[in-house]
C-alpha cells in the first residue's frame, strides 16, 4: 500500500503542529551544506571552509581517547550511565578545572551530557521561564533557536568587528535588571574571537553588582552562562579568562558548558560537561536525564581515562593547535595579501576557535553577471564562482548584510586553502569598483 497520498494533505496543513514546532528554523549550515555536495558531485574543486568539524583524516581523536572508547565497549559499559554521568569522569572535571582553570569546583558541581548542545538547551530551561528575558550578542552559535524552544524573550546584541565582536558594558547595562541569563561564547563562534581580561572583568562586576541589588529587593537571580568549548584552541596573543577567575564574587551566578568536541576533535563521539553551583546542577541533571540526554557511558569511561594522563592532554592539545595554526594564518594571510593588492577583502587576525572571520565587501557589484546586494548573493558566488565554501554571520543571528562570514577550517588541508585562492583572485579580479 502505497501511503504516500495520505500525508500530502497532512504536510499542507502543516499536520496541526505546535506552535514551537512551526517557529523552529532550520540549520542555515546543514543548507549551505546540502549545496556544496552538490557541487562536488558534479566534480567541482571546493573549499569547504563552512562546517564547525573536524575531517578525521586531517584531525584524528587522541589515540588514547579511542583506545580507551574501544576497550569500555569491549569490557560491557553499554548500559544506563547515571544521569548525572559517571563518578570518575565528573572527578577528572574536577580535577581538569583546578589544575588548568585555576577553579577548584567540587565533584557536586559537574554534570555530563551528550555535548555542550543539551547543556546550553539545559541552561535555558532550568533557569529561564517561558517570558524570561535572555541577553546573548549576535552573531553567536545558536541562542536564537534555545530562547525559542524555552520560551525565553531573547534580546539579541548585535557586535562589531571594532570591538573584537563582544559586547560592551554599554550595550549590556540597558537590559540587566530585567533579564534572568546572560549568554556569552569565548573563544567565540562564529569570529574566531577572544573576549579579552578586561572586557569580561567589566561584564562580570556588573552581574555581580546587579545579583547585589536584587538580593536587597529579594528579585530572583542574574546568571552568567559561559560557553568556553573552545578554550584550548587560543593563538597568537590572545589568551584565555573565565569570570570567575577574573571576579570570584561571580562564582554563584556561572555556569560553565564545556565539551571534549573541539579540544579533542571528537565532535562525533558526544561527551559534554556544565560546571555550576551544585543545586543548579542537581536541577539541570533531572531536565537532562527526562530528555535522555546523557553521554554514551563508554565514551564516558574512555574520556575519564583519557582525562587521568594530563601529559598525553596537553601534547594532543599542542598538536592540534600547531595544525589549526598553520591553517588559520595560511587563510589570513591570503586574504590580506588580496587586501594589499586592492581586493575589496579584509580579516582579523586568528585568535581562537576553528575559525577565520573574513570580509568580502562586494555590494553594489555586478560580478560576472550577478548583481551583489546581500551576504547570501556573496556567499552563493564565492561558492559557485570560485570553489570557496563560506558561513554569513545571519547564520549565527545577525541581521545586517555587513559582508562578514565565518571561514572554519577543521577539515580542510592545506592544500586546499592554497588551491583556493587563486580561483577566488580571478573571480574578484574581475569586480569593478561599487558604484
Amino acid at each position: 500500500m502505497n501511503l504516500t497520498p495520505r500525508f500530502q494533505a497532512a504536510d499542507r496543513a502543516d499536520a496541526g503542529l505546535s506552535m514551537l514546532a512551526r517557529g523552529v528554523v532550520g540549520s542555515e549550515i546543514l543548507r549551505i551544506a546540502g549545496e556544496i555536495r552538490a557541487l562536488q558531485e558534479r566534480g567541482r574543486p571546493v573549499c569547504n571552509l563552512t562546517i564547525g568539524d573536524f575531517d578525521p583524516r586531517h584531525f584524528p581523536i587522541p589515540a588514547g581517547l579511542l583506545a580507551a572508547t574501544r576497550d569500555a565497549l569491549a569490557s560491557g559499559q553499554t548500559n544506563y550511565p547515571p544521569a548525572e554521568g559517571i563518578l570518575p569522569l565528573r572527578e577528572e572535571v574536577a580535577k581538569l578545572y583546578a589544575r588548568d582553570l585555576g577553579l577548584a569546583y567540587p565533584v557536586e558541581s559537574v554534570v555530563i551530557a551528550a555535548g555542550a548542545r543539551p547543556l546550553l538547551y539545559g541552561t535555558y530551561r532550568t533557569l529561564v521561564d517561558p517570558g524570561d528575558t535572555a541577553i546573548y550578542p549576535v552573531p553567536t552559535w545558536n541562542n536564537n533557536h534555545y530562547a525559542h524552544l524555552s520560551g525565553a524573550r531573547g534580546i539579541p546584541v548585535p557586535v562589531t568587528a571594532e570591538a573584537n565582536f563582544f559586547p560592551t558594558p554599554d550595550q549590556i547595562r540597558p537590559h540587566l535588571a530585567t533579564a534572568r541569563l546572560l549568554i556569552l561564547n569565548s573563544p567565540l563562534n562564529p569570529t574566531g574571537t577572544v573576549i579579552s581580561k578586561e572586557a569580561l572583568t567589566a561584564l562580570t562586576v556588573m552581574v555581580v553588582e546587579e545579583n547585589r541589588r536584587r538580593e536587597r529587593t529579594g528579585a530572583r537571580p542574574l546568571y552568567f552562562a559561559y560557553d568556553q568549548v573552545y578554550w584550548t584552541l587560543t593563538f597568537g596573543h590572545a589568551s584565555h579568562h573565565t569570570p570567575v577567575e577574573v571576579v570570584p564574587e561571580s562564582a554563584p551566578y556561572v555556569v560553565f558548558l564545556d565539551a571534549i568536541s573541539k579540544a579533542f576533535c571528537a565532535t562525533g563521539m558526544r561527551v559534554g560537561w556544565g560546571v555550576m553551583p551544585p543545586a543548579i546542577r542537581r536541577r539541570m541533571s533531572d531536565i537532562l536525564g527526562h530528555i535522555g540526554a546523557w553521554a554514551p557511558k563508554a565514551e564516558q569511561t574512555g574520556v575519564a581515562a583519557f582525562l587521568a594522563q594530563p601529559e598525553a592532554v596537553l601534547a594532543f592539545r599542542e598538536s592540534v593547535r600547531r595544525k589549526l595554526d598553520e591553517r588559520l594564518e595560511a587563510l589570513f594571510a591570503g586574504v590580506m595579501a588580496m587586501k594589499r593588492d586592492g581586493f575589496p577583502v579584509d580579516a582579523i587576525e586568528p585568535q581562537g576557535a576553528i575559525y577565520l572571520s573574513a570580509r568580502f565587501d562586494l555590494f553594489g557589484r555586478t560580478v560576472r553577471g550577478v548583481p551583489v546586494r546581500t551576504n547570501d548573493d556573496v556567499r552563493r558566488l564565492l561558492l559557485e564562482e570560485a570553489g570557496l565554501g563560506v558561513v554569513p554571520f545571519q547564520a549565527f543571528g545577525f541581521a545586517g548584510d555587513t559582508g562578514w562570514f565565518r571561514l572554519s577550517v577543521g577539515a580542510v588541508s592545506m592544500e586546499d586553502i592554497a588551491g583556493a585562492f587563486p580561483r577566488l583572485r580571478a573571480l574578484l579580479a574581475g569586480a569593478p569598483a561599487a558604484v
